[in-house]
């Protein structure tokens, strides 16, 4: 296939600016009419304004309006038929001589057979549009860019079957046609890019209420669901209340139209989209009450209403120049959500949230083909840069920033940044720029994590010496990025290092230097030397608090050290990672040596740990998780797969078993109460269904997981009680996830976790059992929800049945993939990661996802999202940066 990648180097302003854009809209199932009436003003050039004789700048340039799958009718300028224009299948090419003219188009599109889901598509009963980031193209022919910014009026005409008809900004206007049909017409007033354009028509449930700002104006809120489902969707309207009150709080940012509308459907590539005043849902992230949905669900459907509400602003009235800017919006208003969601709940289950999708899948995306900067340099399929490291990894910059600023320092950043830029579409240098205007500090160094990409690694040496004072501790700590696919040389980076010294009864230690300030150590060269004099002859040093930079440590720490930590941190986070740096540690042990018992004192020392924090419940739960097969691969290479899994199964079951009785004591003694979604409450059910988890592995607790999941009241301890099943006999756990499906097999989103159960399990017939669900009246290759819960879930976490030394795994999800491109490309893409991340892996494993990589790039037909990120992955197999 021929392609073309797309460079940030490249970037120029659009020739043309369209101010003004008119939609019409007659909505049909396979022959929608779209006229637009466009109006177009050359961008002058100061050089063409210099001299307009010699038709220099932009003057003789084209408008070239990007298509895709559109069959065009009509082209008009300013009334008048126009010919001279040359068609292809991505663009309309107007050879026009005019400075500023109204142009009118009319296409028809062909929703029903729109299986990509970009664009507007039928599914599901209902009209629907994707337009980021690039899907306004198939609607209309238009300049597809994010710096093309107008203000949009929108006439949408349907059949009354499709009674509710939505689009951006305010109804202006609504009435009957004689054709008896209806129609609305919206008006946004502010300036938007053609990927924030919106459009529903449907028969839904409606949910109302109202929002009063901080300056008295009245907001409607209107929540469209699917009939049957309103009582499902309360939650979500009472956080968005709550989502526009924080926003008000602590950025001062207040919302600016008259109606603020989310609509919920089944059929959607991403999580939502946050169109303009008409945020578009997967029903995924709207709907919850207490027996359908669990504690996470709650807490996910929380923080998306609140995350695409908060790109009201940052994304939405700033928005970013070209896609290579994608972090500006999103790295932002994902740091944004974390900070409500940390408000609204908890900080410490929060971060640490946080940094397992860091840990388990940023690390991987920055060690393999697909590495890049958060502001990426090239790509060739849009879709393929909403990545963990755009979004989670742009976070942690913007998180960065907020440390060395402080809250007010970043809040001042803030308020100059829409102070400078509201209405405009701009880069991330403009907002570094906002905020190196509210500080002292020089940002240039800093600004580099914009451009480097790769995990850096920070280690630390300790030498003790004596002298007449005492003993001198000489802490060296060292930072290297290693090379990356698409980066081999890299430069020091500015890094705030949490960092805190302890002795063994939990006393703190400054340096003698003073160049720790407020626990945080500025690492900004290749190596910082800092000293601690004192009496104490063994002083522990703990790395990284609360996660401070996105980079992996090397802290060479003994038992011993590791569990002063856990005692005496004062950084919960800390606290946490001290017991899984020491649980890695121990799974090492048997992955070297399949025969080793884990040492006593070790056990003993997590035993009185966990007597310890018996009544701190969030941090004991969090505690007795033990590491991912995930993220034990992110500070590994080469791995041999069974060995590691079998190794951590063994720790696993040592430490059930070990531990028996103080997990039990543990579990009774967490009293249950009547379901809420109180954070004492997630607390008490997320520890007690870690501790059934650790119990489920010795048979004689199976009764427990069963009596739980018989009592259960709320989806959550269900959950659990199936979770914790995994561990048991077989026919026990097809006995209870039968019975959960009789229940359940109406309700599409609840299955969806009973196919994520299935296709987790790491049985010998797995690839049969998938294809058998996949035959399931509720699974549907076109819905992607039900196809990350099935094949996304066996390729990215049933680690041992992928990962298969006959190399079935592989070929399975490739012969999946090869299907679901020609449907759905976008989401292909997504399930192809696991295969294309195979540079960790030992050399057996590496032969046979390659070779299915091969049988990938050989397809004829295959799309741009697909083919991009395969054909990377095979382009770095001489450059693997382990």
């Amino acid at each position: 296939m021929s392609v073309t990648a797309k460079r940030r180097a490249d970037y120029l302003p659009p020739a043309f600016s369209i101010p003004l854009v008119d939609l019409t809209i007659s909505l049909h199932p396979t022959k929608t009419v779209v006229k637009s009436k466009l109006s177009v003003k050359r961008r002058l050039t100061k050089d063409s304004v210099k001299d307009t004789e010699k038709n220099d700048g932009n003057k003789s340039q084209p408008l070239i309006l990007d298509g895709n799958k559109l069959s065009l009718v009509s082209v008009h300028i300013n009334g008048t038929p126009f010919s001279d224009y040359t068609l292809d299948d991505e663009t309309l090419t107007l050879n026009v001589d005019t400075d500023d003219f109204e142009l009118e188009i009319e296409n028809h599109i062909d929703p029903e057979n729109n299986k990509a889901l970009e664009g507007l598509y039928l599914s599901g009963g209902a009209y629907c549009t994707q337009c980021e980031a690039e899907g306004f193209r198939r609607i209309t022919f238009f300049p597809d860019r994010p710096d093309v910014l107008s203000v949009y009026t929108v006439k949408v005409i349907g059949d009354k079957s499709f009674p509710m008809l939505l689009s951006n900004g305010n109804p202006i206007e609504r009435g009957e046609n004689p054709d008896g049909t209806h129609f609305v017409t919206w008006h946004d007033p502010h300036p938007k890019p053609c990927y924030l354009f919106a459009l529903v028509a449907g028969d839904f449930d409606l949910l109302t209420d109202t929002y009063i700002t901080t300056s008295g104006k009245e907001v409607a809120l209107e929540l469209y669901v699917d009939k049957g489902k309103k009582s499902q969707g309360t939650f979500a309207l009472a956080s968005l209340k709550r989502a526009m009150k924080w926003d008000e709080d602590v950025f001062g940012l207040e919302y600016d139209l008259d109606i603020y509308m989310i609509v919920a459907v089944d059929f959607f590539n991403m999580g939502a989209m946050e169109n303009k005043g008409l945020n578009v849902f997967n029903s995924k992230f709207v709907l919850a009450d207490q027996d359908s949905a669990t504690d996470d669900d709650f807490f996910n459907v929380e923080a998306v209403i609140a995350h695409e509400y908060f790109h009201n602003w940052t994304g939405n009235r700033v928005t970013c120049r070209d896609w290579f800017q994608l972090s500006l919006k999103e790295g932002l208003t994902v740091f944004r959500d974390q900070q409500f969601s940390a408000d609204m709940t908890s900080p410490l289950s929060n971060r640490i949230k946080h940094v397992r999708v860091m840990r388990e899948h940023q690390f991987a995306e920055d060690a393999s083909a697909m590495s890049h900067p958060i502001r990426p340099e090239e790509v060739i399929e849009m879709n393929n840069f909403y990545t963990v490291t755009v979004y989670d990894k742009g976070a942690e910059v913007i998180r960065m920033f907020h440390t060395l600023l402080g809250p007010e320092g970043f809040r001042k950043g803030m308020d100059e940044y829409f102070r400078r830029h509201d209405g405009q579409a701009v880069t991330c240098d403009d907002f570094v720029s906002a905020m190196q205007s509210t500080t002292e500090l020089d940002l240039t160094q800093f600004s580099r994590w914009y451009s480097q990409s790769g995990t850096p690694q920070v280690s630390l040496a300790h030498n003790v010496t004596s002298n007449e004072t005492g003993y001198v501790h000489t802490f060296t700590v060292t930072q290297n990025t290693p090379s990356t696919a698409d980066q081999s040389e890299k430069l020091p980076l500015y890094i705030p290092v949490g960092f805190e010294v302890i002795d063994e009864d939990g006393n703190r230690y400054r340096d003698d230097s003073g160049m720790i300030q407020n626990d945080l150590l500025i690492v900004d060269a290749p190596e910082i030397t800092i000293t601690i004099t004192c009496d104490a002859k063994k002083l522990t040093p703990v790395l990284l608090g609360n996660f401070s930079a996105p980079v992996k440590v090397h802290n060479e720490l003994d038992t011993a050290s590791l569990l002063t930590i856990f005692a005496h941190s004062q950084d919960a986070f800390n606290r946490w990672d001290a017991m899984q740096t020491l649980y890695n540690r121990c799974i090492s042990e048997l992955y070297e040596n399949p025969t080793a018992t884990i040492d006593s004192g070790i056990w003993a020392g997590i035993h009185a740990a966990i007597d310890s924090e018996i009544d701190n419940i969030e941090l004991l739960s969090e505690c007795l998780v033990i590491p991912s097969f995930e993220t034990l691969c992110q500070s590994r290479s080469n791995i041999s797969v069974q060995p590691l899994i079998d190794a951590r199964k063994a720790f696993c079951r040592q430490f059930s078993t070990q531990l028996e009785a103080v997990l039990l004591n543990a579990f009774n003694g967490i009293a249950t109460q009547a379901y809420s979604y109180q954070q004492d409450a997630v607390n008490a059910r997320r520890c007690k269904n870690v501790l059934l988890s650790h119990l489920a592995r010795l048979p004689q607790h199976k009764d427990l997981v069963i009596s739980q999941f018989d009592k259960a009241d709320n989806m959550t301890d269900t959950l659990g009680a199936l979770k914790a099943a995994q561990s048991l006999p077989a026919d026990a756990f097809e006995s209870l996830m039968a019975k959960f499906e009789e229940k359940w097999r109406h309700d599409p989103l609840v299955l969806d976790k009973w196919f994520a159960l299935h296709a987790t399990q790491p049985r010998e017939d797995i690839l049969a059992t998938i294809t058998m669900l996949s035959e399931h009246p509720q699974f549907s290759m076109g819905n992607p929800n039900r196809v990350r819960s099935l094949i996304g879930s066996f390729a990215f976490y049933n680690s041992e049945r992928f990962h298969n030394l006959g190399g079935e795994g592989y070929k399975f999800v490739t012969d999946y993939l090869i299907k679901l491109d020609a449907l759905n490309p976008q989401v292909a893409a997504r399930i192809v990661t696991p295969l294309i991340q195979w540079q960790g892996f030992a050399e057996p494993h590496q032969a046979l996802m390659k070779a299915q990589l091969g049988r990938l790039l050989n397809h004829k037909g295959l799309s741009k999202d697909v083919f991009e990120k395969v054909s990377k992955s095979l382009a770095y197999d001489n450059h693997s940066s382990h």
